[in-house]
């Protein structure tokens, strides 16, 4: 591990796809060690998602329709409440996030499957984590039954493969599947580690370091 980020500093963590930058949102980095890199985002970071060239997001319309339109980034800010997100070590095609209710109170995890986590530091100060967010989710309730996520979303974009950016469908879904076996074991990190969770009181909301708009590092 080449680049190895201290508790309290922050990240750009960012989704890039096929070159381009799908979202960025700052972190704060809580811990970084063998059970991997923990990063926490608050309520009202600031935040840039990509947009179609009229606007509009990608969800807000058929995929086929989103890559005739071109494509820009706008600015935002993050609206629900703080997340956790691990990002473990090793080659793992996953992250898992700790969700929760306006009151701070655990309620679920959410398995994020991506291309395994990029790291980067640049000589200007920037530094982050790069993932490329392959669709299919799991949603994981604190009792640990789950479901599939955004299937339908998937299913969609592997029909237009020039423009899609995941390529082996069934990679994703063995990767799922795998951590799935861990979800119903409750196996680390789904044995309640974390659920309790709260940033320390001295943390600000972070903004976007200059150079988060980098070229992607994968």
């Amino acid at each position: 591990m080449s680049v190895v980020f201290t508790p309290g500093e922050v990240v750009m963590h960012r989704n890039v796809r096929r070159g381009r930058i799908g979202w960025v949102r700052p972190a704060r980095v809580v811990s970084d060690d063998e059970r991997g890199l923990l990063v926490w985002i608050a309520r009202d970071t600031p935040v840039v998602n990509e947009v179609s060239g009229d606007g509009r997001g990608m969800r807000s319309m058929p995929f086929a329709e989103y890559v005739t339109l071109g494509t820009g980034l706008r600015h935002g800010t993050w609206n629900g409440p703080g997340v956790l997100k691990l990002h473990r070590p090793g080659d793992l095609a996953h992250s898992v996030w700790w969700f929760r209710n306006d009151g701070g109170e655990f309620t679920g995890w959410y398995v994020n499957l991506e291309r395994p986590a990029v790291r980067w530091r640049d000589p200007g100060g920037a530094a982050g984590v790069d993932v490329t967010d392959e669709d299919l989710d799991i949603l994981v309730a604190p009792d640990r039954s789950w479901e599939w996520k955004d299937e339908e979303e998937f299913l969609e974009r592997l029909a237009i493969p020039e423009h899609y950016w995941v390529a082996d469908e069934a990679a994703v879904r063995e990767e799922g599947l795998r951590v799935v076996k861990e979800i119903e074991a409750g196996a680390f990190p789904f044995d309640g580690t974390w659920t309790d969770f709260r940033p320390p009181a001295g943390w600000d909301i972070p903004g976007l370091t200059p150079g988060w708009d980098r070229p992607p590092a994968r």
